[in-house]
């Protein structure tokens, strides 16, 4: 990612726990073990995918990063309301399993879901994996499982009292391993080239798990469209007290440091809420910012295809039925 951007979100996060390009081949003469729902943010994912899952007896695992996190309502559009179709609660998983503040990683998620999806299939339920999160989609696909880092404080003490352009550079030195881009903080760089360093001494875990066998679906809406939505949901956002929620958190205890990290509208409400931007700059900036997230969320996808994944994109524009009725073919 293009630190320039200086955008700090879910594949951030999750890059830093360095996934790699190591080419997946699906095996489309096996049983499809799992439905993905994939696409960027504003794409009405969720929305298809409940749809889907009460049509198929399923169950969802969300896939993303943000919403484990309990209090982190509005900014991270959980939009529960949507697993609820015809007065029946659909299930779903890993939303709200941590306190805000809490640090989430790869490694937590791929032992989560995995639990979650053994339950499901044991009670003869389809597990349909819905979000947006590309690495933790990918991870769980190839069957991926990396080691949880432990935080090194030595390093930690020996890298604060550099800058970023300096933290910059050394993660560069391990471009053979890492992200070297998710440096749009310093608590991000330090994280970043602690697990780098890590896993330059340290070989990883592989094949703990096995590659699940999933029909992909991709949801694609036009980018014009697209920006359209994004601005408007951030307007509604707003109103539904997206910043009080920040507030909130804040006077729960959470640090202001720690919202900042996870990105996005925490980052830019967070700096809002503290003083350190105006309303005006928070709006702008944070427009600028989820643009560039849906970009990078697409650019992922397009990878995983070059990858061996063979994503099925549905036009956003088709119905729900329209699109659950091409679903049922490909299954």
């Amino acid at each position: 990612m293009d630190s320039a951007e200086a955008v700090a979100e879910a594949l951030e996060v999750e890059a830093q726990e360095g996934a790699g390009d190591m080419t997946f081949t699906q095996n489309s003469s096996t049983k499809t073990e799992l439905i993905t729902v994939l696409g960027p943010t504003a794409s009405g994912k969720t929305s298809f995918a409940t749809q889907l899952a009460e049509r198929l007896n399923g169950e969802i695992i969300s896939a993303d990063s943000r919403q484990v996190y309990r209090g982190m309502d509005i900014g991270t559009g959980k939009d529960l309301s949507d697993y609820i179709i015809n007065g029946h609660q659909i299930p779903h998983y890993l939303i709200d399993i941590r306190d805000a503040g809490d640090k989430y990683t790869l490694f937590n998620y791929q032992q989560d879901f995995h639990i979650a999806y053994e339950d499901i299939l044991s009670r003869g339920k389809t597990p349909i994996l819905c979000g947006g999160t590309g690495l933790y989609i990918e991870a769980v696909l190839k069957g991926y499982h990396l080691p949880d880092v432990p935080e090194n404080n030595p390093l930690r003490t020996n890298l604060e009292s550099k800058s970023l352009q300096e933290l910059a550079q050394i993660l560069a030195s391990y471009k053979s391993l890492h992200n070297t881009t998710d440096v749009d903080t310093k608590k991000r760089a330090i994280r970043a080239i602690e697990i780098a360093d890590f896993q330059s001494k340290e070989s990883l875990t592989l094949q703990n798990y096995k590659p699940i066998n999933s029909l992909i679906i991709g949801i694609d809406i036009d980018r014009n469209l697209r920006r359209e939505k994004i601005t408007d949901r951030l307007k509604k956002r707003l109103e539904e007290g997206m910043i009080e929620e920040v507030e909130n958190l804040i006077s729960k205890g959470v640090d202001a440091n720690d919202l900042i990290y996870y990105g996005l509208e925490y980052k830019y409400v967070t700096q809002y809420v503290i003083g350190q931007i105006s309303f005006s700059e928070m709006f702008s900036q944070l427009e600028i910012a989820i643009h560039q997230f849906a970009k990078r969320q697409m650019t992922w996808f397009r990878g995983m295809e070059r990858r061996g994944f063979k994503i099925h994109w549905l036009d956003y524009n088709l119905s729900i039925d329209k699109k659950i009725e091409q679903t049922l073919e490909l299954i």
